[in-house]
């Protein structure tokens, strides 16, 4: 199964992620199929970039976002 998520990226302590598509059964920080953003919790409001095109694509084909991503999306379709 397909899962669009978060891969941590940036120094220690200071966690910056990577919104990507990868299969279920990688590792967090491991393969993934595409990148479709990036998301920067340390600013005042965190930054978030997404491609909304891809993501829905790949939501089409399958893809489920995890717990974190369905926050992230849902903190994006409100304004």
């Amino acid at each position: 199964m397909l899962k669009i998520r978060l891969k941590r990226v940036g120094a220690k302590k200071q966690p910056s992620y990577r919104v990507v598509v990868a299969d279920s059964r990688a590792p967090r920080d491991g393969a993934f199929i595409e990148l479709v953003g990036t998301y920067d919790p340390k600013t005042d409001p965190p930054t978030i970039n997404l491609n909304h095109t891809k993501i829905d694509e790949w939501i089409a084909k399958g893809a489920q976002p995890s717990d974190a991503m369905k926050s992230i999306l849902n903190q994006t379709t409100k304004e």
